[in-house]
């Protein structure tokens, strides 16, 4: 069984992880989604409540695609939970040249600590490439239509926390 591991702090989910997530399960078997807990970030949303966004977003995913989806929080260094979940090749997002220079190095330290893992790149789709998190929730908290950027759901717990 081939298994990925698709990992980020989600806070919040957007379509640009989704689309991420439909293309890894063309991939894989079984896709973990590894939820961070990432002490050096403030989330807006608890751990908690990043899991159950995820994992509602993956809901409709699975019924188009079949496949396992898996929602795993950890706090271990990437290549850990890697090992852990027992995943071949990590899965990323790229959106720009910034993006490629920060996995460039993460390469480079995961495979230094494990080089039988390997790790995929996935371009974002041109329409979701400008899509951050961290855009999305400065949107949403200045008010602004966050509704091209996130699901229904999404917009709707941003809303209620702004």
């Amino acid at each position: 069984m081939r298994i990925g591991l698709y990992p980020g702090t989600f806070d919040p989910v957007t379509l640009g992880h989704t689309d991420i997530i439909k293309r890894a399960m063309v991939l894989v078997d079984r896709l973990v989604i590894g939820v961070a807990i990432n002490r050096d970030k403030r989330p807006l949303f608890s751990l908690e409540e990043r899991v159950a966004m995820v994992e509602a977003e993956c809901a409709p995913i699975l019924s188009q695609t079949g496949g396992e989806i898996v929602v795993h929080p950890f706090e271990t260094l990437l290549i850990d939970c890697a090992r852990e979940v027992g995943a071949q090749i990590i899965v990323r997002g790229l959106r720009a040249v910034a993006d490629f220079e920060y996995e460039f190095q993460m390469v480079g330290m995961n495979r230094a600590m494990d080089d039988s893992i390997e790790t995929v790149f996935l371009m974002a789709d041109a329409r979701r490439q400008a899509i951050a998190s961290k855009l999305v929730k400065e949107i949403a908290r200045l008010g602004g239509d966050v509704s091209r950027f996130v699901t229904p759901s999404v917009a709707a717990a941003l809303s209620a926390r702004f």
